[in-house]
């Protein structure tokens, strides 16, 4: 038997209906803060992840999936989301677009190789936005706060933004050269990895898990110690922004991020989420105004943010959040004859095109067995088609939840099923009625409408 590669996850069923319903979710608040879906390749020319990512990252030099196509031409699957949307606002000129700054969301696989842990896999899906253009302060806030808002729309309640500012280019080489100073003393007491570091990038040691707890890490110079007037002014900006939209802080100097391209604001959400575990971040993002302009762009500012999906749903559950799944259909046809299959697919059809759940057998069942599918499938009608009844234009209709039966004509049955058919009161989502962010479509919202 063939079975999945190490580090992948098939996502089917209910399990598959509740991913469905979170990215919807994400979809509608996208659409509320007015970013725009973007799709980028699955695999890039390697250099775009080299030149934009960096060859000093883990990411680069040890998880990428990387091959060599028939052109011989070196290519690697995609392992953030980032490097690909810059690509894409450079070579689309999105620069020259008169709508700036240019805001972009993405919700698709990235590919990795690490090891498989709770929550984490090679093939992760990955959601992720950008707003590219705007170098404002009040950018880097809202960016902050979507994140924050969406996974409280989502139901999380433990919900830490730890921020922090790398500075500019003049505070960010004060930094690395502070850094330096600090550990090579101590050179010999760091991992091999950290040791390959401390010249092509220090930063990259404060975020080494193996070294974590040492004693030097505990004593390494912050990055706030070391910001120029104008990024020190600029940080303070951000944190009244985020201030102003109520969104709660705190400023942790550790937070460097694990990627070469940051620069000024960086941020870490974490998940306060009984049994979660000590690797309770499950987001982060940041500034990287040189990144577009390093891929050969024009100067060109930019923040994001990125997280997980497995893990997002893995802290859903986590934190026993009622994701609300349709596990029935609306209406269940049966049949006797070949004739009333034939119109059973054509009312199916019809239905279907109506806007209504509705299911037939293909397995050529009894009525009795027929009737036990529909009960599986918790159909709220049911239909036996009658050659008798079809002449005249009419079918017999159950409520499997009365048990009650009606005779109605055929032409009314769409007004029929939109009367009847039984709908929840809310959406089953966490939040009080009429302050969930569902969208639109959401029973909380239209309630009073529905009464």
């Amino acid at each position: 038997m063939i079975t999945k590669p190490k580090g992948t996850k098939d996502i089917y069923g209910v399990e598959a209906k509740r991913w469905q319903y979170v990215s919807k979710v994400i979809d509608e608040v996208m659409e509320k803060y007015n970013y725009n879906f973007i799709r980028v390749p699955v695999f890039e020319a390697s250099e775009l992840f080299h030149r934009g990512v960096g060859e000093t990252t883990d990411i680069v030099t040890k998880e990428t999936y990387d091959f060599t196509d028939r052109g011989g031409r070196c290519m690697t699957l995609r392992p953030e989301g980032t490097a690909g949307v810059a690509r894409c606002f450079i070579e689309n000129k999105m620069y020259g677009d008169n709508n700036q700054p240019i805001k972009l969301y993405y919700n698709c696989p990235m590919y990795r190789y690490e090891r498989p842990q709770a929550g984490r896999y090679r093939e992760l899906t990955q959601f992720g936005y950008e707003l590219i253009g705007s170098d404002d302060p009040l950018a880097d806030a809202e960016v902050i706060s979507l994140a924050v808002n969406i996974y409280k729309i989502l139901g999380l309640k433990g919900i830490k933004v730890n921020i922090n500012s790398l500075g500019d280019a003049e505070s960010r080489n004060n930094y690395r050269e502070a850094l330096i100073n600090h550990f090579k003393p101590h050179i010999d007491e760091l991992c091999s990895d950290c040791k390959e570091r401390l010249e092509k990038n220090p930063l990259r040691i404060l975020d080494c898990k193996v070294d974590a707890d040492k004693e030097v890490m505990k004593t390494a110079p912050k990055t706030i110690d070391y910001l120029n007037k104008e990024s020190k002014e600029r940080f303070e900006k951000v944190k009244e922004y985020l201030e102003v939209m109520g969104v709660e802080y705190i400023v942790d100097p550790s937070v460097v991020r694990g990627l070469d391209y940051y620069n000024h604001t960086v941020f870490e959400v974490e998940a306060d989420i009984e049994g979660f575990g000590a690797q309770n971040v499950i987001g982060g993002g940041g500034r990287y105004n040189g990144m577009i302009e390093q891929l050969g762009g024009p100067s060109t500012p930019a923040i994001g943010f990125a997280a997980g999906f497995d893990r997002l749903m893995l802290a859903l559950e986590y934190e026993k959040v009622n994701i609300p799944v349709n596990e029935s259909v609306d209406l269940f046809l049966l049949y006797v004859n070949d004739d009333e299959k034939k119109y059973a697919a054509y009312l199916t059809n019809e239905l279907r095109m109506n806007g209504f759940v509705v299911e037939t057998d293909y397995l050529n069942r009894s009525l009795k067995a027929g009737f036990k599918q529909a009960d599986r499938l918790n159909s709220k009608f049911t239909i036996v088609l009658n050659s008798e009844m079809l002449e005249n234009n009419e079918v017999k209709i159950k409520n499997n939840k009365t048990k009650e039966e009606e005779t109605i004509s055929i032409d009314a049955l769409i007004y029929y099923l939109d009367e009847n058919i039984i709908e929840d009161e809310n959406c089953g989502c966490s939040h009080d009625d009429h302050e969930c962010g569902c969208g639109d479509s959401c029973k909380c919202h239209n309630k009073d409408n529905n009464e």
